[in-house]
């Protein structure tokens, strides 16, 4: 089988799995309708309640993408805002003490999950984003769940670019 059909086998079954809406939130206009959202997105990976009865929808694009759209809602239902939400403006905005929830009202649900210790005193969640230096964004968090501290460092998706990816793609 040659690699031209693999790459087209592996982009398939990407593309049918089912679990990443890849349609663009920013063809939606505000005012657009629940029923419109869930049409054009799918259903959110998040749902987080705001302020007078509004939410904000998380749509993630899977551990391995590097974009989350929260999408406003207001009490109505009826879309307000549009925003990608994993990048350095976002991440710099996240400060020590702010809680697990918050930062899911933030930046959504994370990559990845470590932790920190040799009793796990501290969960990691690491984000991946659109960067030219294939690093991603980490929170630290207590376990009582408030951040201790944020920074930036290597994804190790990217070590070492002789090891397949998923054990179908070579660099």
């Amino acid at each position: 089988m040659g690699w031209n059909r693999i790459l087209s086998l592996a982009a398939v079954a990407l593309a049918s799995a089912g679990c990443v809406n890849m349609n663009n939130p920013t063809r939606l206009v505000p005012g657009a309708s629940a029923d419109e959202i869930r049409q054009w997105l799918g259903e959110p990976s998040g749902r987080y309640p705001l302020a007078g009865g509004a939410q904000r929808l998380e749509y993630a694009r899977g551990p391995f993408g590097k974009q989350t759209w929260m999408l406003d809602v207001d009490a109505g239902g009826r879309l307000t805002s549009a925003t990608q939400v994993l990048t350095e403006k976002q991440f710099n905005a996240i400060r020590a003490g702010a809680t697990a929830d918050e930062v899911l009202r933030t930046i959504g649900r994370p990559s990845n999950v470590g932790y920190v210790g040799w009793h796990k005193t501290q969960t990691v969640w690491s984000y991946r984003y659109a960067s030219p230096f294939c690093q991603w964004f980490q929170v630290g968090l207590s376990e009582a769940g408030v951040v201790e501290d944020t920074g930036y460092g290597p994804d190790p998706i990217c070590d070492d670019v002789d090891k397949p990816l998923h054990g179908i793609f070579r660099r």
